[in-house]
């Protein structure tokens, strides 16, 4: 019994000996894994992923990647759903909205038929310039929007009927010759956070925009205001350039001008004139983060003004008061006459309290005063 077992035992061993000899043979490699697939680049997007898609439309012309609203049958929905290209666009649409996307340019063929459209919306895709043939057939376009692209000039053949044009956080630094001569019924022009620089702007830059509200160039490398801004503007937006000085009665030409924004800039007392803010339309004023060590003079109809984080040391309400100041005891007198402003913040200044009180006389109808 003794024999068998020593037997059995020294087969056992044999064998484990010959297993390990075969792992350790040379000449023979391990089995390799199956590789696997290279996985597809991430696109450089917070967009949501793509929706799936819905149910069928009523409407049969409406593209298999958006949506047709059945109780608004003018508008087109595109929008985030990771598209590369536009669609096959009804000549029934007006509104279309393709924001939130990866399109790159804007082929004939999808618009061929869209003829009607009034209503653009191509924020946040890839788009470097515009095909003339395309924007030459959209006759009927009164908004577009193209914030968050990367066009690096103005596009030229812009729709006449133009209302409002968006192009902020581009990378313009070009407007082309003439590129606005057309566009007499644009009421709004936004321009901000692109590379403008001073050498873009001449006087016959804006020539066109005969009925131009609002402007806003703020967000870029200006280092002097714009020649030749349209007269009829009414918002004017220039807060985070470099601007370090006004000329004498600049804003002036702006008869209408009620909004001035020209926070974050360089400007101090020496390139500010003693009535550059003088006029009598203007009702909110910022001038906040900017170089000032003194108060401008004001117009008796200003409504709101940011004069915070500047160098303010003094103020002397007599000086910078747009009327004559009348005694004290007169102060419970005809109120139509004083001036009209309702908010002043000062703070971030090198100011101490209290509010002198010469301010207060001057400007009766403070309802608040951030100090």
């Amino acid at each position: 019994m003794k024999a068998a077992f020593r037997l059995l035992l020294l087969l056992i061993l044999v064998l484990i000996s010959e297993v390990n000899g075969q792992r350790q043979k040379p000449g023979r490699k391990p089995a390799r894994k199956p590789a696997r697939p290279t996985p597809e680049p991430v696109e450089p997007t917070e967009l949501p992923p793509p929706l799936p898609p819905g149910p069928p439309s009523v409407f049969p012309d409406c593209p298999r990647e958006c949506f047709c609203p059945p109780d608004f049958p003018s508008a087109l929905y595109c929008d985030s759903r990771n598209l590369r290209k536009v669609p096959l666009i009804p000549p029934r649409i007006h509104y279309l909205y393709l924001q939130n996307n990866f399109i790159d340019n804007l082929p004939e063929e999808s618009f061929k038929n869209a003829t009607e459209l009034r209503w653009v919306n191509l924020d946040n895709n890839r788009i470097k310039k515009l095909d003339r043939r395309v924007m030459e057939q959209m006759d009927s376009l009164v908004f577009l929007y193209l914030e968050k692209n990367q066009l690096k000039e103005v596009p030229s053949f812009l729709p006449a009927n133009l209302e409002q044009l968006r192009l902020s956080r581009n990378q313009i630094s070009k407007i082309p010759s003439g590129v606005f001569n057309k566009l007499e019924h644009l009421v709004l022009l936004d321009l901000h956070h692109n590379k403008l620089s001073d050498g873009v702007f001449n006087k016959n830059t804006f020539r066109g925009l005969k009925n131009l509200m609002q402007l806003n160039l703020a967000h870029n490398i200006l280092r002097k205001l714009p020649p030749g801004l349209p007269s009829a503007i009414h918002q004017l937006f220039l807060d985070r350039n470099n601007i370090e000085g006004i000329p004498d009665d600049y804003f002036k030409e702006f008869p209408n001008l009620a909004f001035l924004r020209l926070n974050y800039n360089q400007i101090s007392d020496k390139g500010l004139p003693k009535n550059s803010f003088n006029l009598s339309n203007l009702l909110v004023l910022q001038l906040a983060h900017n170089k000032l060590t003194t108060m401008p003079f004001i117009n008796p109809k200003l409504e709101h003004l940011y004069l915070n984080d500047n160098s303010i040391e003094k103020i002397n309400g007599t000086q910078i008061c747009p009327t004559a100041l009348v005694t004290f005891q007169d102060f419970s007198s005809d109120l139509e006459n004083v001036p009209r402003l309702r908010y002043l913040r000062l703070d971030g200044n090198q100011l101490k309290p209290p509010i002198p009180l010469d301010l207060m006389m001057c400007f009766r109808l403070l309802q608040s005063v951030v100090f």
